[in-house]
């Protein structure tokens, strides 16, 4: 019997929690945060982009729209995987207001599209939860019995790998924004912060900064925990705000806006899409 699960439902069997929290900020509240609000991970899955357009009007927050893009060994619902697809997917945000992104997967996305078509887009985002197996293949971190499939025998050593991963994908593609920053799998996500040590912490802050890349704070998975943040600050990373939604669960920022808070986050210290010639895709070598 197949026991995987697709990263939608993964997130779906959170859904209830989404209950539990405040009501998401809407535009009467901006005026408390001396910040723009922006979800920068919003995917359209069994919606439209004018539900969505009118949920975040609603909500007072910009959204910015993600695919999932890359080969089709990839599975999701949808993968945009070549400049053809990607530019149909352009095409229907145009003149909407939203922000035009993308979420990549795995490190061989870069070949399936153009460098001129992947311009058009504002940004580019995400995650290390695709990690390598025991035979090299692509493995989803969050499905079920995972430690069959990668060696987590010892756990700090693998945590090592991880953090690898982390700084072998934001150096070596050209990406805007880290989703999903710091989450962990089941088999160490008890633990955070026995295996997010300061050190291990640093080296991703390092990269991130090197390289310009956000690290997202996570309103759905609840991360980065504050000591994380508090040293991505200090060594001047950049963050942006995502919820991971699908309709209606967009555009609820609680913990985002919290963090940003706690911190003292001014507009400086957040993402915003870089001009044409700047962005990501543009200035990396790849």
């Amino acid at each position: 019997m197949n026991t995987s699960l697709s990263r939608r439902q993964f997130l779906a069997a959170s859904a209830t929690a989404f209950s539990l929290l405040p009501r998401c900020l809407r535009a009467d509240d901006e005026s408390s945060t001396p910040f723009p609000l922006v979800d920068c991970h919003v995917h359209l899955d069994n919606s439209t982009i004018d539900k969505v357009v009118a949920l975040s009007k609603e909500r007072g927050i910009k959204f910015g729209i993600v695919e999932h893009a890359g080969t089709k060994e990839n599975r999701y619902p949808v993968v945009l995987s070549n400049d053809d697809e990607l530019e149909r997917y352009i095409a229907g945000l145009e003149g909407k207001t939203v922000f035009k992104g993308i979420q990549t997967e795995w490190n061989d996305w870069m070949g399936c599209f153009s460098r001129a078509t992947l311009a058009r887009l504002d940004y580019v985002l995400t995650d290390t939860m695709t990690f390598p197996g025991k035979d090299g293949r692509r493995v989803k971190l969050w499905e079920p019995g995972v430690e069959e499939r990668v060696d987590m025998a010892d756990k700090q050593k693998w945590m090592d790998r991880y953090v690898d991963w982390h700084i072998a994908i934001i150096s070596q593609q050209p990406i805007d924004i880290l989703a999903n920053a710091s989450w962990l799998p089941a088999p160490l996500a008890k633990e955070y912060d026995a295996y997010w040590t300061a050190e291990r912490v640093q080296r991703v802050i390092d990269t991130a900064v090197k390289f310009r890349v956000a690290l997202e704070i996570s309103s759905s998975y609840r991360l980065p925990k504050l000591a994380f943040l508090k040293q991505a600050k200090a060594g001047g990373v950049k963050f942006s705000f995502g919820s991971n939604g699908r309709y209606p669960n967009m555009g609820k920022l609680d913990y985002s806006v919290a963090m940003a808070k706690e911190l003292g986050l001014k507009p400086a210290d957040l993402f915003s899409p870089a001009p044409d010639g700047q962005k990501a895709v543009q200035r990396r070598v790849y």
